[in-house]
C-alpha cells in the first residue's frame, strides 16, 4: 500500500494523522510541509509568542518525536510542485511519491499589498507563519511607530500587542468600521473603545493610498489626505485559500478546494481539510478560517479514509485575545436582523445575534458562561426568547433546559 500523503503541515494535517493512527490505520503516512518545523499552533504567534510569553517548544502541537514514533514520515522545508491524479503521485523536489489517498491541508495565504503602492518595501510584515513573526519581532520596540493596515481580528490583535509593547500605533480600516465583515456594530464599538483606551490611533473609513520609503518603509499617504510616519507596517487585510496546486491538478475549485460533505474532492482519491477547503452548507460552498474547523475537518477526513462515511456538520467557534479581553464567538451571524446585548457590568457582556426568533450566533466578551451556554444552544438548534437573553436576571443555564 502507498498509504496517505498529506500536502501541508498545519493544524488540519496534525489532527488528521493523529486520528488515523489512533483509529488503527497502519499503512504509510507522509506529511509534506514547506516550513522547517513540525505542525504548530498559529493563534499564539501574534499574541503570547510575539510578546515572549510562550516559547517555541510550546507552540508545537506534538513533539517532533511523535511522528517518527508513529511511523509518520515528516518531510519539512519541502514544496510540492505538482500532483498527478491519474498516476496518483505528487512531485516534491526530485521525488515522485505515490499515494492511495492524497489530502490537501494547504491552509491559506495572506493577502499582500501591491508592489505598485510600496507593498514590497522592507519593514512590511504579514502575520501568518513563524517566520513572519520572527522577522517582525526585532522591529517591535517601545517608542517605535507602527502602521497597521486592516481592522479585522488579525489587525486588532497586532494593534493590541504593539500597544502593550509601548509602540505608537496607528490602525487604518478602509471600511466604515472595524470588524465590518464579521461582527455587529455593537461589537465593533466595544473594540473601538477598547483600542482607543489603550492609545491606538484608530482611523475608520480611511484607506491606504501608498507607502513611502526607498530602502525601508518610512510612512504612508492615506485616503483622507493625511500622511503619517512609520518605522514598520503590519498588514492584516484577509487571507485566501491556498488552492493553486489543487486547481492545477484539475480539481473543482469553489471558494477554495471544493469538497463534498465527507471531505472528498472531485477526485475520489483526493481530500481536503481546513482553511483551504470549502464544504456544502445551506446550498453553497462555505469555507471557515478557524482552528476548530481545521481540527474537525482533519478528523472527519481521517474517519472517512478509515471507512466511516461520516458527513461534516460544522460547529463554528472562534476566539480573539486583545489586551485583557477574551472574545469568544459561537455560530455564524450571517443574515442576522437583531442583536441582543446582555451586559453584566465590569466589562462582562455578550452580543446575541438573531434572525427573527432564531438564535444564530453570539460574541462573548470576558463572559465564558454566556459563550458556553450560547454555543450549546446553537448546536442544539434551540432559540431562547431574546427578552430572556437580554435580562441579566435570567439564569443562562436554565435556558438549556427550556
Amino acid at each position: 500500500m502507498n498509504g496517505v500523503v498529506i500536502v501541508g503541515a498545519g493544524q488540519a494535517a496534525a489532527s488528521l494523522v493523529v486520528r488515523l493512527r489512533n483509529g488503527g490505520y497502519e499503512a504509510p503516512i507522509t506529511m509534506i510541509g514547506e516550513e522547517p518545523v513540525p505542525p504548530y499552533q498559529r493563534p499564539p504567534l501574534s499574541k503570547a509568542y510575539l510578546l515572549g510569553d510562550m516559547g517555541l517548544d510550546r507552540l508545537f502541537l506534538r513533539p517532533e518525536s511523535y511522528y517518527g514514533d508513529n511511523n509518520i514520515t515528516l518531510q519539512l522545508s519541502q514544496q510540492v510542485s505538482a500532483v498527478d491524479p491519474a498516476a496518483k503521485t505528487v512531485t516534491a523536489g526530485d521525488q515522485q511519491i505515490a499515494y492511495d489517498h492524497l489530502v490537501f491541508c494547504t491552509g491559506s495565504v495572506p493577502r499582500r499589498l501591491p508592489a505598485a503602492i510600496g507593498g514590497d518595501l522592507p519593514g512590511i510584515h504579514e502575520v501568518r507563519t513563524l517566520k513572519d513573526v520572527d522577522a517582525m519581532e526585532p522591529e517591535m520596540a517601545e517608542g517605535k511607530r507602527v502602521l497597521i493596515v486592516g481592522g479585522g481580528y488579525i489587525g486588532l490583535e497586532a494593534a493590541a500587542v504593539s500597544a502593550k509593547l509601548g509602540m505608537k500605533v496607528t490602525l487604518v480600516e478602509a471600511s466604515d468600521r472595524i470588524l465590518q465583515r464579521v461582527a455587529s456594530p455593537e461589537t465593533s464599538a466595544y473594540f473601538r473603545d477598547l483600542h482607543k483606551a489603550h492609545g491606538v490611533d484608530l482611523r475608520e473609513g480611511t484607506g491606504l493610498v501608498r507607502l513611502t520609503g526607498t530602502d525601508h518603509v518610512t510612512g504612508a499617504e492615506l485616503s483622507d489626505g493625511s500622511t503619517i510616519e512609520a518605522d514598520m507596517v503590519i498588514v492584516g487585510i484577509g487571507i485566501a485559500a491556498a488552492s493553486d496546486l489543487a486547481e492545477a491538478a484539475g480539481l473543482d475549485i469553489d471558494n477554495g478546494i471544493a469538497v463534498n460533505a465527507q471531505g472528498q474532492t472531485s477526485d475520489p482519491s483526493i481530500w481536503a481539510a481546513g482553511d483551504c477547503a470549502s464544504f456544502p452548507h445551506q446550498g453553497t460552498q462555505m469555507r471557515l478560517e478557524s482552528v476548530g474547523n481545521a481540527i474537525d475537518m482533519g478528523e472527519l477526513v481521517a474517519d472517512n479514509i478509515l471507512g466511516k462515511t461520516r458527513d461534516y456538520v460544522a460547529k463554528p467557534w472562534f476566539w480573539s485575545d486583545q489586551y485583557d479581553c477574551k472574545l469568544q464567538i459561537a455560530g455564524l451571524n450571517s443574515g442576522y436582523d437583531r442583536v441582543v446585548v446582555r451586559d453584566s457590568g465590569d466589562g462582562v457582556l455578550s452580543h446575541w445575534y438573531y434572525a427573527g426568533d432564531q438564535l444564530l450566533a453570539l460574541d462573548a466578551m470576558n463572559d465564558p458562561r454566556a459563550y458556553m451556554v450560547g454555543k450549546r444552544l446553537i448546536e442544539a438548534g434551540k432559540s431562547p426568547s431574546p427578552d430572556a437573553v437580554g435580562d441579566t436576571g435570567t439564569d443562562l443555564k436554565a435556558l438549556l433546559k427550556a
